[in-house]
């Protein structure tokens, strides 16, 4: 099975991405759409879009069977957001503890790079 992603087209609330499924010489379209709200600063950035679709459709796809095929329009909601949001940039703390002379904890900044 192989997924590419076709683009995308932008709604009055929403963008839908398109995308191509191959699998034995067959070909299906599919669609996943994310509301334009959910593209906020402390949720998903735009470059998120396709990944956040991909992942979906795919998740949907490894679950297909003969009797149970995915339906050709998904919809992305509030906890594929979470979801996508917790794999894809996992937190971090910025201050990691060490000890110092004294043997005391103490704060120091992590190293990013």
């Amino acid at each position: 099975m192989y997924i590419q992603y076709a683009g995308f087209n932008v709604g009055a609330s929403s963008r839908v991405y398109n995308f191509d499924v191959i699998e034995a010489g067959a070909a299906r379209e599919f669609t996943v759409q994310v509301q334009s709200e959910a593209f906020r600063p402390a949720s998903l950035m735009l470059q998120d879009g396709p990944g956040i679709c991909f992942a979906r459709l795919e998740q949907e796809l490894q679950g297909e069977t003969p009797e149970s095929r995915v339906q050709t329009h998904l919809t992305i909601g509030e906890p594929d957001i979470r979801e996508y949001l917790v794999k894809q940039y996992p937190h971090k703390p910025a201050w990691k503890k060490r000890e110092n002379s004294s043997g005391s904890p103490a704060l120091e900044p992590k190293n990013r790079w």
